[in-house]
């Protein structure tokens, strides 16, 4: 099954800066919930791991990712990850473009299309569940960019010799409870609209 998404997030930085983090592959991975590349194998290509906590239960996908192109001109960045969760049974892959375009000189969007495919057991969930999800995941990725760029720039505000800056939170592993409960939050919230409507 796929799905796809469309999304503009408001970024706190100029465009440069934005354009300066989207190009690090390895710090764009650091801001996917849960994500962490494990390997680089040159400019182009990697391994990582996504982490999810399923209540008790921790799962990991493993995969790849492969950079189509990266096009400072237009400030885009295209790529593809693929990957399965260690018992095999799960299979998800991810055609991710994503550009950064300038609203002042403070201020840009992160815009991004991305097509999802899913297979096997995380695929039984069905799009109604999965495109909820994926707002949410996309949601907690925006902030942890967000915090990035705040970071970013706040260190090269700093003048020679202060203390470093503190780097941006790790992310933690993906909690699908919190997601799922923010669905369900979501799917109540748009049952009573509509019934008021």
């Amino acid at each position: 099954m796929k799905v796809e998404l469309d999304k503009s997030y408001p970024m706190p930085a100029p465009a440069d800066v934005g354009w300066t983090l989207l190009r690090d592959v390895e710090g764009v991975a650091g801001c996917m919930p849960g994500a962490k590349i494990t390997e680089k194998i040159d400019a182009q290509h990697y391994k990582g791991t996504v982490a999810v906590k399923l209540g008790p239960a921790n799962l990991s996908f493993r995969g790849e990712i492969d950079v189509k192109e990266i096009d400072a001109a237009a400030k885009k960045l295209h790529m593809v990850a693929k990957g399965t969760d260690t018992t095999g049974s799960s299979a998800a892959s991810m055609d991710l473009t994503a550009h950064v375009e300038a609203v002042d000189a403070a201020n840009c969007n992160l815009v991004g299309h991305a097509e999802v495919s899913m297979s096997g057991k995380v695929a039984t969930f069905g799009g109604r569940v999965m495109g909820p999800v994926s707002d949410q995941i996309l949601g907690q990725f925006a902030a942890n960019f967000a915090a990035r760029l705040q970071a970013m720039q706040a260190q090269a505000a700093a003048p020679a010799g202060a203390a470093p800056a503190m780097a941006a939170p790790e992310p933690r592993p993906l909690n699908g409870l919190a997601l799922m409960w923010a669905v369900i939050k979501g799917w109540f919230r748009s049952l009573f609209s509509a019934g008021r409507s």
